[in-house]
């Protein structure tokens, strides 16, 4: 999956070269793995993230091929300024992984839940993805050819208790990605969403361990996933090579899901 055969036309490590990527939540976790892998395949990626210190690190320990944008994906007027910025130096982007996502509070019960932190969640997996979506969306349309990832997760199809407010956002971000692959199917853009089990990030890292535990007892495989395997899956998500799959969600569950 990390490696393209160069007899293929289309695909061959060239393939990638002068490609420009915007990865959200570029800072750690997810996306920097992400980005990191891009980068070595020759994308130019553009880090966006809330957390300036961590954001300069990731975008030191990446090198040349990289540069920090400090975004809240929650503030249309950041996002488009962001993206304005990036046309601007490079007149293209053609990635879009939107890996920036909160879990909010966990381990409650839904009649627990608190409304603020519901509609902050909502903001950021869901707004944030939609407002990245559309900051990015014309100039791929211009080219006639894009790829964009939602991160979603196994939560967002089967429900996790105790997370309402992060499996709901993740089940509208499924619901989501369908909506906009069938709507730009007949364009050269693809639209797809990932739904990783238990992946060992710093977001998983800071949930209650009996919600931690309580997750990974579902996963046939009985690990978690790791980041490796999540960004060599996404990889050839956001790649030339998938030139046909949209409006799909792809599954890294370890045998968790049933749909």
């Amino acid at each position: 999956m990390s490696d393209f055969s160069s007899d293929e036309q289309g695909t061959g490590s060239d393939a990638w070269s002068g490609q420009v990527a915007v990865i959200t939540g570029g800072a750690d976790g997810l996306g920097l793995a992400l980005a990191s892998r891009l980068a070595r395949r020759g994308v130019f990626v553009a880090l966006w993230d809330i957390r300036s210190d961590k954001l300069e690190k990731a975008a030191q320990r990446i090198g040349a091929m990289a540069i920090a944008q400090k975004v809240d994906v929650t503030s249309a007027g950041q996002v488009q300024a962001a993206a304005a910025a990036l046309r601007a130096k490079h007149a293209r982007i053609d990635i879009l992984a939107n890996c920036a996502g909160i879990t909010g509070k966990t381990n409650i019960k839904s009649h627990e839940v608190d409304l603020a932190d519901f509609d902050h969640v909502m903001n950021v997996n869901l707004r944030g993805s939609l407002i990245a979506f559309q900051a990015v969306i014309g100039t791929m349309l211009e080219r006639n050819y894009g790829r964009i990832l939602h991160v979603a997760s196994i939560s967002g199809k089967e429900g996790n208790a105790g997370m309402l407010a992060y499996s709901t956002s993740k089940a509208a971000v499924i619901g989501m990605t369908k909506v906009q692959g069938k709507e730009y199917a007949e364009t050269g853009i693809r639209i797809n969403a990932i739904a990783p089990a238990v992946i060992r990030t710093e977001m998983v890292a800071m949930l209650p361990e009996e919600q931690v535990r309580y997750m990974t007892d579902k996963i046939p495989s009985k690990r978690c996933g790791t980041m490796e395997e999540f960004a060599s899956a996404a990889e050839f998500i956001v790649s030339p090579r998938n030139s046909f799959t949209t409006a799909f969600t792809f599954d890294l569950s370890g045998g968790r899901a049933v749909y």
